[in-house]
């Protein structure tokens, strides 16, 4: 068990610090304060960090860390906090390590025992969330979908079940063929395209999936699918409609774990869990 106090350590550190979604007045002064403090940044895409720390007056020596060179840089950096230095960790925008790099270096970090520091500060898909007008209490955050479509009906498959807000992210050439997937698998619920968050151009387009499918929008820049979670009733009478078998099988390809599949089954069904094996034993 390892016990960090963060306001009493001292010696080096590594900071994952959050940079702006795309409006420069997002940056917390305390991260501001913090990148001036450090012996080095490393950033994911180091041309887009220069006009950030440009723009806030911060001369601090600048290295690239992203998905390429992840395994090198992980271990130069750890290297160099070792070596007493204290180093801030960035992404293009928003949080480090959310749909970015950032967990290779935090999670050797801490089993060095150096310091690690994170700072609250912008996420695109808390903004996006929280502006959608769907369910905030509970949510699951996906991120990206798989690029191959098999792989991504999978996935969403995967979630099709979930009662809580489901939050993607996706870029603008594959917007159209995860909006078509998202209506086959999940159906026709409410959900939010948010687009430009904190930029000019924001925007936020509410409706369900099948009149934003309908739409055929061609949306451009980085955005947020916010999609309301499944109707926990619904659920259970579209499985009601399968037999036993197949509702058993539904819930063995989320989990295949056959007494917690068989627990599901009889729960949904009002049944004891003796029936619900004896169902399924060979004919």
């Amino acid at each position: 068990m390892i016990v960090q106090k963060s306001n009493f350590s001292s010696g080096p550190t590594l900071y994952l610090v959050p940079t702006p979604i795309g409006n420069f007045n997002d940056m917390t002064f305390r991260a501001v304060e913090t990148l001036k403090s450090v012996d080095f940044v490393f950033a994911e895409d180091t041309r887009v960090t220069k006009v950030l720390l440009s723009h806030f007056k911060i001369n601090i020596p600048l290295s690239s860390y992203h998905i390429f060179n992840e395994d090198t840089q992980a271990d130069e950096i750890l290297a160099l906090l070792q070596n007493g230095h204290s180093i801030a960790m960035v992404s293009d925008a928003g949080m480090p390590s959310i749909s970015d790099p950032g967990y290779l270096i935090t999670k050797k970090a801490i089993e060095a025992g150096v310091n690690v520091i994170a700072l609250p500060g912008a996420s695109a898909a808390l903004t996006a969330l929280v502006g959608s007008g769907l369910p905030c209490e509970k949510f699951t955050f996906v991120g990206f979908l798989n690029r191959r479509r098999t792989a991504r009906i999978k996935e969403l498959q995967s979630l099709a079940d979930r009662t809580e807000t489901l939050i993607f992210y996706e870029a603008p050439h594959r917007f159209s063929d995860t909006l078509a997937d998202l209506l086959s698998v999940l159906g026709n619920r409410p959900a939010v395209i948010a687009r430009e968050l904190t930029k000019k151009f924001e925007e936020y387009t509410r409706g369900n999936l099948a009149d934003i499918n309908a739409a055929k929008l061609e949306l451009k820049g980085e955005m947020v699918i916010v999609v309301r979670g499944a109707e926990s009733g619904q659920i259970q009478i579209e499985l009601g409609k399968l037999s036993i078998e197949e509702h058993y099988e539904h819930y063995l390809k989320q989990n295949p774990d056959p007494k917690e599949a068989m627990k599901k089954v009889a729960k949904d069904r009002n049944l004891s869990k003796s029936d619900v094996y004896k169902a399924l034993l060979p004919k």
